[in-house]
């Protein structure tokens, strides 16, 4: 998604153009295909819209089921455990994306399989549980890697890692 400027060094929270997201989820508010629902859901949850994107998070969830592919329900519960981390549910969607990692990586879905995995990091980071934030960011690190992922990518996740083993080092001195 080209909403995305860089992401929230404390918080590795996508960072975006508020208007911009407004403006497309006013565009595609109408469609009902799986991918502008998903798009929705992810718009809804960067404006902080939180109590409409559960429900619509829970409404792609069912409809990747009924006419979708299996990718499609991983990305859509994706999708749907990141608005129940937003929300603070953080063991609720810790399950969810664990599950999703390992079941993405067993189907040797590799992009899928990253992508749970840095979620479940994002996860594991807001919660202050930064072991498993680093050890999920390394996971999907490699599994970038294994993908091909461009360097931008990459980027991403090393930074992502770097702030979870700081955050790590400084709870444990504080500790």
């Amino acid at each position: 998604m080209s909403f995305i400027r860089g992401y929230d060094q404390e918080s590795l929270r996508e960072l975006v153009d508020l208007d911009e997201c407004a403006a497309r989820l006013e565009e595609i508010e109408s469609q009902r295909s799986l991918p502008a629902l998903l798009e929705r859901v992810w718009l809804l949850k960067v404006l902080d819209r939180l109590d409409e994107a559960l429900p619509l998070a829970d409404e792609a969830v069912r409809q990747s089921r009924m006419a979708g592919t299996r990718k499609d329900v991983l990305r859509a519960r994706v999708l749907h455990a990141t608005v129940l981390q937003y929300r603070g549910a953080y063991a609720a969607a810790e399950q969810e994306l664990a599950t999703c990692a390992a079941e993405a990586e067993g189907q040797r879905w590799v992009s899928i399989a990253a992508f749970a995995h840095h979620n479940h990091g994002k996860n594991a980071y807001e919660a202050g549980d930064y072991e498993t934030a680093r050890e999920s960011f390394k996971q999907s690190l490699f599994l970038r890697r294994e993908a091909g992922a461009e360097d931008r990518e990459l980027e991403t996740v090393l930074l992502a890692i770097e702030a979870a083993e700081r955050r790590r080092t400084s709870h444990l001195v504080a500790g």
